[in-house]
């Protein structure tokens, strides 16, 4: 599909709910939930992309590193590339998406609602956002926020959030949160309840069991250079600071736990400090850091390791607990992570620490390695929670979230409408 051509309506038919998607970029998390929309009855959807970068190989400053995800991203639903018109195109900043033909896009296309999912960082949100107000059009905000923490924990943008944010949050018809803890917040806000609809972040459970399941854990492990007999524990993230991976490695080494290994799967800044600490401390051997692991072989890493950790003092809700639970991983997790605290139950499912506190992070390492057959409880009971938390479940209420926003301008079936999902 051409990004040349003035994107194209889909020939949408006037008895279904039109709706229109705005994402930032195509993701692996993302595109599974845009075919389930695509194929609801109600509803006619248009997915804009502002960049499609992870769709074709771009630069990830995250990463720091070239991306190209190695799964299907946009196939099994309509989509079109509105042109970033940027001087200083790229992800992560607020003039590295400006996409004026999503104006042209939302005045002309006489949707319904319009669902944002690129943040109110980019100066393609505000086109947009003005562009379906001066049409009438419902606004919906999709967002993963679940406190008013900062990335980089500036106590400044902690005021400024809570100055604005209010005022932000009440200018969309309503708001979609993926966590309960950031339909909370928005409460807290002073988003009217019946506002705000909570569309858990899930992954396509079905791919990744079925993925999990050919997966030959024992080969897996010969490939690290890892016995069958040892235990495993993994991180699997970017390696920024504010995932925190340094104190894994540091609990890790504190723990000293015998017959254990530490895989780290990620990329990013701060792989020679990682790489250069595991040697200073003694440990380099027990470590093995694989670098940016793609989609199709996260399954088999997942599944090949006994523990999760994620130690973010920053993360809204990720998605990367769920694919470790769906691989029959227990999840330790900060408690700077209250997006997944709905998942992650003490002694249940996983652990919860204080964010930054090694040393209790050691202690929640040496408990669960020390008993292999509370481990495989707790695996089990990973397995089964996450099982309840579906991708089907958040598209049901996104659709009801689009059905509330909308039914006092259609008659639709209104917001108790059971979708057929």
């Amino acid at each position: 599909m051409s990004a040349d051509r003035e994107p194209a309506l889909c020939g949408m038919r006037r008895n279904k709910v039109r709706v229109l998607l705005v994402p930032t970029h195509p993701t692996q998390y993302s595109a599974p939930a845009f075919r389930l929309l695509a194929r609801d009855p109600r509803l006619e959807i248009q997915v804009a992309y502002c960049s499609l970068q992870g769709a074709r190989a771009g630069f990830d400053p995250e990463f720091g590193r070239e991306v190209q995800w190695d799964i299907p991203l946009l196939d099994g639903y309509p989509w079109v590339e509105v042109p970033n018109r940027s001087p200083w195109p790229g992800l992560g900043r607020f003039w590295g998406l400006l996409n004026p033909g999503s104006w042209k896009l939302i005045r002309r296309g006489h949707f319904d609602a319009v669902i944002f999912y690129t943040g109110y960082r980019y100066a393609t949100f505000w086109i947009g956002l003005l562009a379906a107000k001066v049409t009438g059009t419902e606004v919906l905000f999709g967002t993963d926020a679940a406190t008013l923490e900062p990335r980089d924990g500036r106590a400044w943008k902690r005021r400024v959030k809570r100055l604005l944010w209010p005022l932000l949050f009440r200018l969309p018809d309503h708001v979609i949160s993926v966590s309960a803890a950031g339909a909370e917040l928005m409460r807290s806000l002073g988003v009217p309840a019946e506002r705000v609809t909570v569309a858990p972040f899930a992954v396509d459970n079905d791919w990744w069991s079925a993925q999990a399941a050919r997966v030959d854990r024992q080969a897996v492990r010969r490939a690290w250079n890892i016995a069958e007999d040892d235990l495993v524990v993994l991180f699997c993230a970017k390696l920024q600071s504010w995932k925190r991976p340094l104190d894994v490695l540091r609990a890790f080494h504190l723990a000293g736990i015998p017959r254990s290994v530490l895989v780290m799967a990620g990329e990013g800044p701060l792989r020679g400090q990682i790489e250069a600490e595991a040697a200073a401390l003694g440990i380099g051997g027990r470590v093995r850091v694989l670098g940016f692991v793609n989609q199709s072989q996260l399954p088999g890493t997942y599944s090949a390791a006994d523990l999760f950790v994620l130690p973010s003092d920053y993360d809204p809700c990720p998605v990367v607990v769920c694919e470790a639970m769906l691989c029959g991983l227990p999840v330790v997790l900060s408690d700077r992570v209250p997006g997944r605290f709905d998942l992650v139950r003490p002694g249940v499912t996983g652990e919860i620490f204080p964010c930054g506190n090694v040393s209790a992070l050691a202690e929640v390492l040496r408990k669960l390695l020390d008993d292999r057959t509370r481990l495989a409880l707790m695996s089990q009971n990973a397995q089964e929670r996450i099982a309840s938390c579906s991708m089907q479940q958040g598209v049901a209420e996104t659709i009801r979230a689009i059905c509330r926003a909308v039914v006092h301008r259609r008659g639709w079936d209104g917001p108790d409408a059971e979708p057929p999902l």
